[in-house]
């Protein structure tokens, strides 16, 4: 039986990171696959999260079709969701999970691998609700101190991603100090066949 794709979205600061680190330290049959970046390697950084590649050989890996999705962020760098980090794991009947950002969403979820009326692969995606915006604007701003038109940017943007929730397989609501139980839930829902 071949395995899946679990997409976890939700807006920046809800949880996604600590929910990730969670699923990974307590179920190794999970993959996690490694992006393909353009950054530069940090100092001692290895390669269990990305694969650092040039410019020109980004480039080629959007050419030959070896990509989910790609974007540029951060100060002009290049980072990608790799084929051969997904697919060849769901062959072998492995639950593959990846976070991603709404637009790398919307790339995977219409890539003809796992869109049209039967798809190759099946794709789950599960987007992490905050327990309220304000909640999640007040979480961002202790973690990070911005000016208010930049908090009023932040709205905007978590207004934007909040949209594509309803087009997730599910929702889990992240509700402060209650980490554990979003887990729980996520956990559960991943471990769903």
């Amino acid at each position: 039986m071949k395995g899946k794709l679990v997409l976890i979205i939700g807006p920046s600061g809800v949880g996604k990171s600590a929910i990730l680190r969670r699923l990974q330290a307590g179920n190794a049959t999970f993959h996690f696959p490694r992006s393909a970046t353009t950054r530069a390697r940090r100092q001692g950084e290895s390669s269990d999260l990305y694969h650092f590649v040039t410019e020109p050989e980004m480039d080629t890996l959007i050419n030959e079709g070896k990509v989910l999705e790609w974007a540029k962020v951060h100060g002009g760098a290049r980072y990608a969701t790799l084929i051969d980090e997904i697919i060849p794991f769901i062959e072998r009947g492995t639950t593959v999970i990846r976070e991603v950002d709404v637009q790398g969403f919307e790339s995977i979820r219409r890539h003809p691998l796992f869109s049209g009326d039967s798809p190759m692969y099946r794709l789950q995606s599960i987007f992490i609700l905050p327990e309220s915006t304000e909640q999640l604007l007040a979480h961002i701003a202790k973690r990070a101190p911005m000016a208010r038109d930049e908090l009023d940017r932040r709205m905007k943007s978590i207004e934007k991603e909040l949209a594509f929730a309803s087009l997730c397989t599910a929702q889990v609501r992240n509700r402060e100090g209650k980490l554990e139980e979003t887990i729980k839930e996520v956990e559960k829902l991943v471990l769903q066949k």
